[in-house]
């Protein structure tokens, strides 16, 4: 870069020459932005309001469309019959029908289980005395215990000997 010399820029503002016509020209090209910036600001508000607003009428569209398939679905009487049976437990006559309760907490409800492994395992423990004691304490149990849910073998639980709390929130009673 020793090679390049500095440049005069006084020299070169020296060669501009400013004529009346020239600065009229540059007036009005500083009005017209002035002016123009606002509006093509406006503009582009306008444009993305606009993209909006066609987004939330395709949504209503979309809902609508919806709304009359389901409509539709509930003028056939196999649907109805359907969702009678389904939501109200309404039943045809003859008809058995069991509804089964859960009423296990949801600490006590059993979590995912580990895969199955196809490989054959050695019991570390005699069945057949595991068994029989297992027989023997479940005949002999003053109250019933919860097996494989914390409670270790031969253990009592403190298990309340009346009724069981009822609960007035509309779910099933607690143990």
């Amino acid at each position: 870069m020793a090679g390049r010399r500095p440049v005069d820029v006084r020299g070169w503002l020296g060669g501009i020459r400013l004529s009346g016509f020239m600065v009229i020209m540059l007036g009005l090209v500083v009005l017209a932005a002035f002016v123009l910036v606002p509006t093509i600001g406006t503009y582009v508000d306008q444009r993305q309001q606009i993209a909006a607003l066609e987004a939330a009428v395709e949504l209503s569209r979309d809902e609508v469309a919806d709304l009359e398939a389901q409509r539709d679905r509930w003028q056939d009487p196999a649907y109805i019959t359907t969702q009678a049976r389904e939501r109200l437990y309404y039943v045809k006559p003859g008809e058995v029908v069991y509804l089964v309760d859960n009423d296990l907490p949801p600490e006590l409800e059993p979590q995912e289980q580990a895969p199955v492994s196809d490989q054959v395992e050695a019991a570390h423990t005699d069945w057949m005395s595991r068994l029989v004691r297992s027989v023997t304490e479940a005949g002999l149990a003053q109250t019933v215990a919860p097996l494989g849910f914390g409670v270790p073998d031969g253990t009592p639980t403190d298990t309340p000997t009346g009724p069981a709390p009822t609960d007035t929130s509309g779910d099933a009673p607690t143990p």
